[in-house]
């Protein structure tokens, strides 16, 4: 066992004036299963690079072990993985890890550009644990798995070691890691655990610290009542000093020049000891994460049903798309379509959504029904921001303030549709999600 030490890890990107990370130190044991989590934005993904040696920066990093990044970069789409592996990389073990991983080893045969999301994300795991020496870096990995495969992948990682993940999926991240990073507003901390028992050590810090503020509070603003009280008195007897009779007191200067200096000291350090308090409060908060109040505010629609599927089955050809499946959808359901990849699930959608798609059974949609979709794909956004909401018809300021307010983490997510009486269809592999916002589920 070694260490990966970082030291005064300080990097900026070009162009930009706020630090990713600024005098920032650890180290970690290159046989840990390591958890790499925090806001979008915090910089993760910038972390691994930073350990790739990719960004030049401040500071130190030192490893006795080289690192990997998951995903690979494929050379040729055209060509098969196993003609494109590393020469440090026997054929057996690259087969070996897809047979723990319980991957078909025909996979290895097959052009790049025919397999699925999740296919290659399993001949891409198998090469690189087929390096044993190397402390790899794996970026998002079940991106493309669904729930079984999600699990199958967890399985797998439990029985590695030395390895920092990214990843949003909470199962997984309890399944398979036995320390967190984390990167909060204020630098980084690592506990020992997984996700669960580093977020319920996060909820009671903060419970602490907001249970501490209250009471920083309430004594500061006892000060502010004192301190205003010494100032007024200090101020009459300043007056006497100068000859001024105030409230029946007979001026005696030296006396009251004595007792004028002796409340002026006291009204200021009162004043220094409530700048010192204000002080140790936000230094207390410091890595509590603040968030904006953000409402969705669904269209008032003339009916309850606003959706029936009656034995629909979609077809390509001659071969189904999906099963035969039957479902309505009410006002402020939240319905889960679940199943395994190539199950239909997205085929579904782009029924709903009034693709002209060969299918039997009946699909009805409500008249003068508006739908938003959110495509599984991003790829394709490009260009800036102002650009694109021109392009869709979005006030501009509107969009940004909103942009600005969607920097939350996935539980705030989970509370901002629970508290809306908002009507979807959605398609989510990450179980603990799935099981708190679904109504109802349709499995395929």
């Amino acid at each position: 066992m070694s260490q990966i030490q970082v030291s005064n890890l300080t990097f900026t990107y070009e162009g930009s004036y706020d630090a990713v990370f600024q005098d920032v130190s650890f180290q970690i044991d290159t046989d840990w299963k390591l958890g790499l989590i925090g806001r979008n934005g915090r910089g993760k993904t910038t972390l691994l690079r930073l350990l790739l040696g990719a960004f030049p920066y401040q500071g130190m990093i030192k490893s006795s072990v080289p690192f990997e990044y998951f995903p690979m970069k494929i050379e040729d789409e055209e060509e098969c993985p196993m003609d494109q592996l590393p020469g440090d990389v026997p054929l057996w073990k690259v087969r070996r890890e897809l047979s723990l991983m319980e991957a078909d080893e025909g996979l290895l045969y097959r052009p790049f550009y025919t397999l699925s999301g999740g296919e290659r994300t399993r001949i891409m795991m198998a090469v690189l644990f087929s390096r044993e020496t190397d402390f790899l870096l794996i970026d998002e990995p079940t991106n493309h798995l669904d729930l079984q495969a999600r699990a199958q992948m967890g399985e797998y990682l439990k029985k590695k070691k030395g390895f920092i993940l990214v990843s949003h999926d909470r199962n997984l991240l309890d399944q398979c890691v036995d320390h967190i990073l984390s990167i909060n507003k204020e630098g980084l901390e690592i506990q020992k655990g997984n996700f669960t028992s580093w977020n319920e050590n996060r909820m009671k810090r903060d419970a602490f610290e907001a249970a501490e503020n209250e009471k920083h509070r309430r004594e500061i603003k006892r000060l502010e009542k004192a301190a205003g009280k010494t100032a007024v008195w200090s101020d009459k007897v300043e007056k006497t000093k100068n000859g001024q009779k105030v409230s029946g007191v007979k001026p005696d200067k030296g006396h009251i020049g004595a007792q004028a200096a002796k409340m002026m000291q006291r009204s200021k350090n009162l004043k220094q000891r409530r700048q010192a308090e204000i002080e140790q409060k936000s230094a207390l908060l410091k890595n509590k994460e603040t968030t904006f109040e953000l409402k969705l505010q669904p269209l008032d629609y003339h009916k309850n049903r606003i959706l029936m599927m009656d034995n629909v089955q979609i077809y390509y050809g001659d071969n189904p798309g999906s099963p035969q499946v039957s479902f309505s959808v009410e006002q402020g359901d939240r319905i889960a379509l679940c199943g395994r990849n190539g199950s239909g699930k997205s085929s579904i959608l782009k029924l709903i959504l009034g693709l002209n798609l060969s299918h039997t059974g009946q699909v009805q949609r409500g008249s003068q029904l508006k739908i938003s979709y959110v495509p599984q794909d991003t790829d394709g956004l490009a260009g800036k921001l102002k650009d694109y909401a021109r392009s869709e018809g979005i006030e501009e300021s509107r969009f940004l303030a909103i942009l600005n307010k969607l920097d939350f983490h996935g539980a705030q997510i989970e509370e901002l549709l629970c508290g809306s009486n908002l009507t979807m269809i959605f398609v989510e592999h990450d179980r603990a999600f799935t099981e708190k916002i679904a109504t109802k589920q349709v499995l395929l």
